[in-house]
């Protein structure tokens, strides 16, 4: 495993779409190892492949509670319910922490590492951090979310 270079706001690969995962090998394994190494060392609870350079539909996830690290490859939020505002911050944006929205219930259709599908509902925290990290692949950053009077 290796740390990876966290990619700074402002850094163009954050806004592009990630493409879809379709080799379940050893490259990719080192990955998600290298990801969750980077995410730990960071203290973050989250952690996308393009905030690493990588422009594919992966994230890591680690809101300490009973999942441990959650491993996504391709996923896709299939059902949300109900609303909550809090403090929300990204790895990408040091410093930064600003009131989101997001669902209080997020349930997400994925693949793990060896390509087999699962969901995984989400309340509270993990719900923000599905649906934060998922953002990221689609190019959306926190900020693009926040209330209309903090811009």
């Amino acid at each position: 495993m290796a740390l990876r270079e966290i990619v700074k706001y402002g850094d163009d690969i954050l806004r592009k779409k990630c493409r879809p995962v379709t080799a379940f090998d050893e490259k990719l394994w080192t990955l998600l190892d290298d990801m969750k190494e980077t995410m730990e060392d960071a203290k973050g609870a989250g952690l996308a492949a393009p905030q690493v350079g990588i422009l594919r539909r992966v994230c890591v996830i680690n809101v300490h509670d009973e999942h441990g690290t959650i491993e996504l490859v391709n996923p896709e939020i299939i059902a949300t319910e109900g609303a909550q505002t809090g403090g929300e911050g990204c790895l990408s944006l040091p410093g930064e922490w600003h009131e989101v929205e997001r669902p209080v219930r997020a349930t997400v259709k994925a693949q793990d590492r060896n390509g087999k599908e699962f969901t995984i509902t989400g309340e509270g925290l993990l719900a923000r951090a599905l649906c934060h990290e998922t953002d990221h692949l689609d190019g959306v950053l926190f900020i693009d979310k926040m209330k209309k009077e903090e811009l």
